[in-house]
This record gives structure tokens, sequence and C-alpha cells, in this order.
């Protein structure tokens, strides 16, 4: 399909000129002598890039006019490229409309091999970025239609990762089998646990949770399976474990890879028969409980030192849900910092480019404790990098990169939202350099 470029000029010889370079060239073109004729027919027709003048009016050389019809045309379509066709005498004011989303500037006279240079490239360009807008869309209907239909307990999301995570997680939810969470520490495992819960056959059921790796041997026996009175020095009264506590519902086990050899051993027998006793106790409780797990322990490597039982694993990991760092899906930051702020407060450009630069050693329970400080710290409502307290590496990455990855373009792009001109800034490049690297590394559909 033939490229179709609006050309608004109220010099009819500016006008025939371009018309007859684009046509000779394969290209379709909607003349305007006025600013409110291009706007118009922007409204009334598809066009794919836009030539624009910066001056109608006879003896008017300030750019004003130029101005004010690039915002409209802003207005009316956000991301079409536009360039501008400008004179020495408001070259300034070109510049800072290219710094505002414009395109490119063109310098009367002009060289036709470098026009149809630039405005192939710009085309191929926005080709390129509408596959993102369309590919980004997809993907938020996605959301929406996870969101409708499944309870994501409030989770704030952006990212593949975290998308292909959440289906699998409510896919799976419904059926009565263990699930294994694993991941770094900090980076949302009870949270998910959360939804499997919310979705699952006994969401009307108790939800009881217990931080394995934070209880004693002594105190873990008696804290999971419960203790009749007398059983142990000030045990005064009966005593009822976690496991009972849970019947009917879900008991989420964080932190199991630092479960004690002896309590693994007790934990899989209740895991096989549904029955166990208390301390002290000779009953036996049959209950019926969903078990989740979760650990940021390698318990492959666990089981290989013998540290973990390898039958006990098995029994956990009928589903296995991976989680990745933050720094692996950095285009959650701003969904999840967006609902702390809530409104009340507003990222500086610095602040928001230090977000995801930082590398979150410590997930999303670093960044919420960063964004709780920088409230604490912010007196006008503008969050700043001071506020945010992070601690960079020695290297100005808020400068341009040469060393721009495929991964760094892919990441910036979905962090961005698809947005090219955020995205570039994240990386601190200019939206053609940016451009340039999607070409070199054939980026079309993320």
């Amino acid at each position: 399909m033939k490229a179709n470029i609006l050309i608004i000029d109220d010099n009819q010889d500016i006008v025939q000129a371009l018309q007859v370079l684009f046509t000779i060239n394969n290209m379709q073109c909607g003349l305007a002598y006025s600013p409110q004729d291009g706007l118009a027919m922007l409204q009334q027709h598809h066009f794919d890039l836009i030539i624009q003048d910066m001056n109608f009016t006879a003896d008017t050389t300030s750019g004003e006019e130029g101005m004010q019809l690039f915002n409209d045309i802003r207005q009316i379509n956000p991301d079409i490229p536009i360039i501008l066709i400008t004179a020495w005498t408001h070259l300034e004011t070109a510049v800072e409309l290219v710094k505002s989303g414009a395109a490119d500037y063109l310098a009367k006279p002009w060289n036709d091999d470098k026009l149809l240079i630039t405005v192939n490239n710009l085309l191929e360009l926005n080709e390129l970025q509408d596959q993102q807008r369309q590919s980004a869309k997809r993907k938020q209907n996605q959301q929406i239609q996870l969101e409708q239909q499944y309870n994501l307990c409030g989770m704030q999301f952006r990212s593949d990762a975290m998308l292909q995570l959440l289906q699998m997680a409510t896919q799976v939810a419904a059926a009565d089998v263990p699930i294994l969470i694993t991941g770094p520490n900090g980076s949302g495992k009870e949270k998910i646990a959360e939804v499997v819960q919310a979705n699952s056959s006994c969401k009307n059921g108790p939800f009881i949770k217990v931080n394995v790796g934070a209880l004693s041997q002594d105190l873990l026996e008696a804290e999971l399976f419960g203790a009749e009175a007398g059983s142990y020095t000030g045990a005064n009264k009966t005593r009822i474990g976690r496991f009972e506590r849970a019947n009917g519902g879900t008991l989420f086990l964080d932190e199991i890879g630092n479960l004690s050899i002896q309590g693994q051993a007790k934990l899989l027998r209740v895991l096989e028969t549904g029955e166990f006793e208390r301390i002290g106790g000779s009953q036996s409780i049959k209950v019926s409980v969903r078990i989740i797990s979760a650990t940021n322990t390698d318990i492959p490597k666990a089981i290989q030192n013998g540290s973990f039982r390898e039958d006990l694993y098995y029994r956990l990991n009928v589903i296995n849900l991976k989680l990745a760092p933050l720094n692996e899906r950095k285009e959650d930051i701003f969904p999840l910092v967006d609902t702390l702020l809530q409104g009340d407060y507003q990222l500086s450009s610095a602040s928001r480019e230090m977000l995801l630069i930082h590398d979150w050693p410590g997930n999303i329970r670093e960044l919420l404790n960063t964004i709780k400080r920088a409230q604490l710290l912010c007196v006008d409502g503008i969050i700043t990098e001071q506020h945010l307290g992070i601690e960079l590496i020695k290297t100005n990455k808020l400068s341009p990169k040469e060393d721009v990855t495929e991964q760094d373009v892919v990441t910036a792009i979905r962090s961005s939202s698809g947005v090219i001109s955020d995205a570039a800034k994240s990386l601190g490049l200019s939206r053609s350099a940016f451009y340039r690297r999607m070409k070199k590394f054939d980026i079309k559909d993320v």
C-alpha cells in the first residue's frame, strides 16, 4: 500500500514541489493550504506522515502558528510523524518542537535526496511503532480478560512474564493439587499464593499462612500439627495446629526449603495420608487441606546435598510457578508505583529513569520501601531522585548508551507501554537513535 503524506503549507510552489517529489517516488499526497484545512483532512482521512510549515500568515516569522498547528495535530493523532518546514529565522522553535515529539525539521531550501531518506526512514519506523502499539493493545486486552474472568487480588502488572504466570496460576487454581512457587525473596510469592487460593475450589475456606523458615524445630511441629495439653513444658492447654485450622481451605508454607529433615518427614506423611497426630497425642486427625508452598532455595541442589527429601519435593512440586525477579520484569515497576502513590504524588523524569535503571536486589519489597521513604521525605508532591535514596553503581547510565543490547530495547519498550519517546529516554537515547536500534535488532512485536 502506498504511503499517504499530508502536506500543510500556504505556499503553493512548495506544496506542488513536494507533491511532485513524492508522487514520482510512489507516494500519495494530501494537500492543505491552511492549518484549518489540514486539521480537517487529518480528521477525515488516514495519513502516515505530515509535513507542515511553521508560518501561514504573510510577514509572520515567529513560528507560533506552526507550534499551534503541531499541538492541534498531536491532539488528533499523538503518534503520527511530523516533519516541520522551517527557515533560519525560526529554527530554534523547530528544534524545541522536535524535543517535544516532532520527528524532524526540514530547512529551506531542502535537499530532495535527504528528504526522501528521512521520509522513508520515518515511515518504516512508524510502521514498527504501530506494530508495537498493536502488540501492547493485544496484551492489554489479555490482561483485561484475565481480570474479568478471575480474582487477581488487586495485582498490578504489565509484563509478559507476570501475565503468563497469572494465566497459569488461575488455570491450575481449581485443581486440588499441591503448588510450589519459586522465586527470590521479596518478589511476591505470597501474593501469587493468594491468587491461587482466591480462584480455587476451596476459596471460601480458611487461608492459613506460616513462615516455615522463621520457626525453630521445637516450635515447628507444635505450630504445624498442634500439641496436647501437658505435652511439653508450658503447654497448659491443647494447641490447635495450622493444619487443623486450614481444614477445608489452603495452607501456605513459605520458605519450605528451610524445613528440617524431621519436619519434612512429618509433612510428607500428612501429604500422603491426610492424617497426623498432635504432639503428645495418639489420636489421628484427618484433614482436607490444599498445600501451596514457596521457596527461594534451589531445592534440586538441596536434594543433591541431602538437606531436602526428594520424595517430598515431588509431592510439593506437582505444579511449579516460577516468579521472575523484578529486574527481569521492570515493566511492572510503574503499575506498582502508581498504585502506591494513588495520584497524590508525581515522579520527576529523573526519578522515573532511576527506578528503571536500579537492579532491585530486594525486588518488590525493596520497591515498596523505597516509595514509602520517598513519600515521607517529599513535601511538594514531586518525588525526585534524592527522595528515592537509591545508590546506583558508579556508572553514568543516564547518559546515552553505546552498548545497548536487544534485551535493553525490549525491556525499555515494555516498561514504557510501547511509548517510544519514553523508552528512548530511559536509555538516554534520542527517538531516532532508539528506532535505529529497533531496526538493527529487527524488533517488531514486543
